[in-house]
């Protein structure tokens, strides 16, 4: 297993104008504890969203590179995006789900992950270019590669350990999130 958080910050190392969205709460703080940047979108109250969001952002954008960095509670809420996203076909984004199998923002009950639904199986199913689990430090190479050079729609799915580590929190002010990040993707070519 991974760890989590060092498992986002090596994702996104070097990431250059990568447009980063990230789901609700463990992914945001991993995101943010990696480095606060204007091109970060943080979502605090859309569970299940995540993916659509940077379906939107992929497709308004295609000259883009867009990562959604979400938790696999969030995505196992948002399945039905998997499906729009294969029928888009961006080839500038990708999915990478925080695996650990519990959701952590509600106490830590179990997920469907941890009885066997096959999330990369799903984006499979749904006709995502490339599908990996991440388990390993060489896998975490390689995801890091697909997410900033990989023809999409990618979907990663990192495997981590289920702990919590301290939170991180960048600005919960909606307004300003969405104005900085929109001035942000405003100034790229």
């Amino acid at each position: 297993m991974l760890d989590r958080r060092d498992c986002v910050k090596r994702l996104l190392i070097d990431r250059g104008d990568l447009l980063v969205v990230s789901g609700l709460g463990a992914p945001t703080y991993d995101v943010a504890a990696a480095g606060d940047s204007p091109l970060n979108f943080y979502l605090w109250g859309s569970m299940g969203s995540a993916a659509m969001i940077g379906l939107g952002l992929a497709l308004a954008r295609p000259k883009a590179r867009v990562a959604v960095i979400t938790g696999d509670g969030e995505m196992l809420m948002g399945l039905g995006s998997l499906a729009t996203i294969g029928v888009k076909q961006p080839n500038n984004l990708a999915i990478v789900v925080l695996d650990n199998r519990h959701y952590g923002e509600t106490g830590m009950q179990a997920s469907h992950t941890n009885s066997g639904i096959d999330l990369v199986g799903i984006a499979k199913s749904c006709r995502f270019a490339d599908t990996r689990v991440v388990t390993t430090e060489n896998n975490l190479e390689e995801a890091r590669a697909l997410l900033h050079r990989g023809e999409g729609p990618i979907f990663l799915q990192a495997q981590v350990k289920a702990e919590e580590v301290p939170r991180v929190l960048p600005s919960r002010d909606g307004t300003q999130i969405k104005l900085r990040f929109m001035q942000a993707v405003a100034k790229l070519p």
